[in-house]
């Protein structure tokens, strides 16, 4: 893959084009964000209907954009392969039901890819997302800074909004992550959290109308968002897919921005040997590095317990997998 290169063409290749995949392709057009598009899918009458249907709207695009059907051999020269494809979490479940499935058809689509040449970064939206991409970083063989999953970018983005209408602010003046498992066991970070450089806690105490038990509230309403949504209309992928267009763009534009994504820890946060939502430095290269926040104790316990779930889960399938 070719770096530092500022007037080559940005290639992605996406892998399912289901709710998600054609959303994220939809936010690509829109934004323009990449100049070749390519997307693969099991079933070529619904990529080749959603390449037809896209096609027709590049006339209100902002910039030119080449999207077309393609097969994994076209992986070769993407700069970024984006994969969406998988069995969907359904009501009633949780994204953790869906390991055994979707490792199955991940070791199939992750050798595809790979034997064609493929040498750019892969990004990961399936769930369960810090276990797919794992699993694909194992699979490829490629450095794990160059193995990206979508991790807890919806989370956080969901906090931030929710943080913005409880205190009346703009999400973009709310500066709070969510780390962890993107699933039931990820956790607020309220102690680095602010609004406007002023600290959460410390700007709470502006006004007697803002209360503690308020936030573990929002945050509950954070982490079981999906599965309302789920109920109401079967599926999530509008958040999703702008959050995979934001780390697309952050990485094509070099832009070495901050974004809670899945990487692999070594050592930060304590933990070693998973892929788990964290704050990281993204640019062309993937991971330039993980941003470690200052945890209370309450808070680091919380995302170990977290990391020993997704460690216990990967175990049986990859025998080096060894929880604490």
């Amino acid at each position: 893959m070719l770096m530092n290169n500022n007037l080559r063409l940005s290639r992605v290749a996406l892998i399912g084009t289901g709710f998600v995949g054609s959303s994220y392709a939809f936010a690509l057009m829109n934004q323009g964000i990449v100049n070749d598009l390519v997307m693969i899918d099991a079933n070529k009458d619904k990529a080749q209907g959603d390449v037809l249907d896209l096609n027709h709207g590049k006339g209100f695009a902002p910039n030119p954009m080449n999207i077309r059907h393609g097969e994994y051999k076209d992986c070769q020269n993407a700069d970024i392969v984006v994969i969406c494809a998988g069995a969907g979490q359904k009501p009633g479940e949780s994204r953790l039901d869906l390991v055994e499935k979707n490792l199955k058809i991940f070791k199939e689509i992750v050798g595809e890819v790979m034997d064609s040449g493929f040498d750019g970064i892969f990004l990961v939206a399936t769930n369960p997302v810090d276990i797919l991409t794992y699993a694909t970083w194992k699979y490829s063989g490629l450095p794990k800074e160059r193995v990206i999953g979508s991790g807890t970018i919806l989370d956080t983005a969901r906090f931030r909004y929710s943080l913005g209408e409880y205190f009346d602010v703009s999400p973009n003046n709310v500066h709070a992550y969510i780390i962890g498992e993107h699933g039931d066991s990820e956790l607020p970070v309220y102690s680095s959290a602010d609004i406007g450089t002023i600290p959460l806690r410390q700007y709470m105490e502006r006004d007697s109308k803002f209360r503690s038990e308020d936030l573990e509230d929002i945050f509950i309403n954070v982490r079981d968002a999906a599965y309302h949504i789920i109920q109401n209309k079967g599926a999530t992928y509008y958040g999703i897919a702008m959050g995979l267009a934001r780390i697309t763009r952050a990485i094509l534009a070099n832009e070495n921005t901050i974004l809670t994504i899945s990487a692999h820890l070594d050592g930060e946060y304590g933990e070693k040997d998973v892929y788990i939502g964290v704050p990281a430095v993204i640019n062309r290269s993937g991971i330039r590095e993980i941003i470690e926040l200052d945890l209370e104790e309450e808070e680091q316990k919380k995302f170990h317990q977290s990391s020993e779930i997704l460690k216990g889960i990967l175990e049986p399938y990859f025998d080096e997998v060894q929880p604490d």
